[in-house]
Parts: C-alpha cells; sequence; structure tokens
C-alpha cells in the first residue's frame, strides 16, 4: 500500500532517481540527451551520473551510459523477498508450459501493479509485460482482481491518485462500472481483461490470498483474442487458474 509521505523529499536523491528512470526509458543515453530529456544541466546530470558509475549502478561504453548489472541483483533480492513469490514463479512456469499462453504474477505497490514473474509459452505472443514493468491495476485481468480484495478506501485512493484513464475503447474508465465489476469478481473470484489495456489481448486473472485474507498478488493468463475466447477463456483456462492458485494458497498455508 501507499506510504504516507510526511516530510519533504530530497531533492539530489530525486534526481538521482530521475536520471535511473530515464536511463531505462530511454534505454541508455548521452549526457546531453539526459539532461535535455530531464530539462536538467549536463553538468548536474554529469555529476550524478559518475557517483552512479562509481557505485556500478550504470556502465559507460564510449560516451553512452546504460543501467549496470547491480540494478539486475537488486530487482532479484525484490523477486525473491516474499516466500510466496518463489512459489508463484513456479505457477506461472507451469501454467505457461501447459496453456502455450503468457503467464504473468504481479503485485501492487502504490497503487500501481508491478510485473514480479513472468512465462512465455510455445505458443504466446510477445508482450510488453516484462520483469518490473509498471502501470494501471483497472486496465488488467490481475490488476481488478487485486482492486477487487483491497479495502474499498485504498481503491478510493487509488483512483483519486492514478484515475481511470482510457488505454483501449474497451478500457473500464466510469468508477460506478469499476465498482460493479470488482464486486462481480469478488463473488466469482475470477477477473477479465477483453482488449482493456491492449486491442487484440484478451486475459483472465486471480487474486493470489495469504491466510490472513490479505491479498499478495495476482495470476493471470494472456493471449491473442482470437484464441482467447468464449468456452476457453471462460470455463478451460478460469478453472485451470483457480485450480492453481487453490494449490498456491494451501501451499502458502501449510508449507511457509
Amino acid at each position: 500500500m501507499k506510504q504516507n509521505q510526511s516530510t519533504p523529499p530530497v531533492k539530489s536523491t530525486e534526481t538521482t532517481l530521475e536520471i535511473i528512470e530515464a536511463l531505462r526509458s530511454l534505454d541508455g543515453g548521452r549526457i546531453n540527451e539526459l539532461a535535455d530529456y530531464l530539462d536538467q544541466s549536463p553538468s548536474t546530470v554529469h555529476r550524478h551520473l559518475n557517483t552512479l558509475l562509481k557505485h556500478d549502478y550504470v556502465t559507460k561504453v564510449g560516451d553512452e551510459y546504460h543501467l549496470g548489472m547491480r540494478v539486475l541483483t537488486i530487482a532479484g533480492c525484490v523477486q525473491t523477498r516474499d516466500s510466496a513469490y518463489q512459489l508463484a514463479k513456479l505457477k506461472v512456469d507451469e501454467l505457461a508450459e501447459e496453456t502455450g499462453e503468457h503467464v504473468q504474477f504481479l503485485v501492487e505497490e502504490h497503487g500501481r501493479r508491478y510485473y514480479v514473474h513472468t512465462g512465455t509459452g510455445k505458443q504466446a505472443v510477445q508482450t510488453d509485460c516484462q520483469l518490473g514493468k509498471t502501470g494501471y491495476l483497472h486496465c488488467t485481468a490481475a490488476g481488478k482482481s487485486i482492486l477487487a480484495n483491497l479495502p474499498e478506501d485504498y481503491v478510493d485512493e487509488i483512483i483519486t491518485e492514478h484515475g481511470l484513464p482510457s488505454l483501449t475503447t474497451n478500457t473500464i474508465t466510469d468508477e460506478d462500472e469499476l465498482s460493479d465489476e470488482l464486486e462481480n469478481i469478488r463473488k466469482t473470484e475470477i477477473a477479465f481483461n477483453l482488449e482493456e489495456s491492449k486491442i487484440g489481448l484478451n486475459s483472465v486473472g486471480t487474486a493470489l490470498m495469504d491466510p490472513n485474507g490479505s491479498v499478495i498478488g495476482g495470476l493471470s493468463i494472456s493471449g491473442p483474442a482470437h484464441r482467447l475466447k468464449g468456452e476457453r477463456l471462460k470455463t478451460e483456462i478460469s478453472d485451470l487458474l483457480l485450480g492453481v492458485v487453490n494449490e498456491l494458497e494451501l501451499k502458502i498455508k501449510y508449507e511457509l
């Protein structure tokens, strides 16, 4: 959940983080490119890059900077910090192999979704659900399943801060409509994304809960809308997903 911020941020730290984000977004860059992108002076960007380079958070090839492998080390710690995440990884791989589709496990943090594990089946199409990618919750199956299991006042906070922007013509952008859908997800334990985040892509998702009834994350299976539809989507894949998550929750309850 979102953390309360009672003290003002440190500007220099914010600048460093902005540079890291810029390197990710631009897939690397030169000092002047980063300075223009961030509307910062080249000297300021250079000083921050030198510090990051000294501590191996960036690497330099010629005059171009890229994120360093140390960032991957940190990401690995996040992936394994919760034992339930490790168990979820096994199920992601199993589901990808069994369905042939793309499978993802994501969690909510600060009102947004973050992909922790992804698996690619033999028939899966290329998507942008790579490790660490972030986005809105209201437009994906796993994201909606998470929202359905969060406290209602926190869901209201998320909507107030992030809104319900439209990614496609099918995205739910009305609060009342989303509220009705979340209520239905609570009853069925299944959420659908019918071309709401990307045209041509459907998915089905459900929440992974801990023994105390708190949501851990969301697990979903996605694929081309022409293939993942009808009975295969609403019954076959949904039942398979619910069975896997039920097994996973039992393991979390009795083995962790």
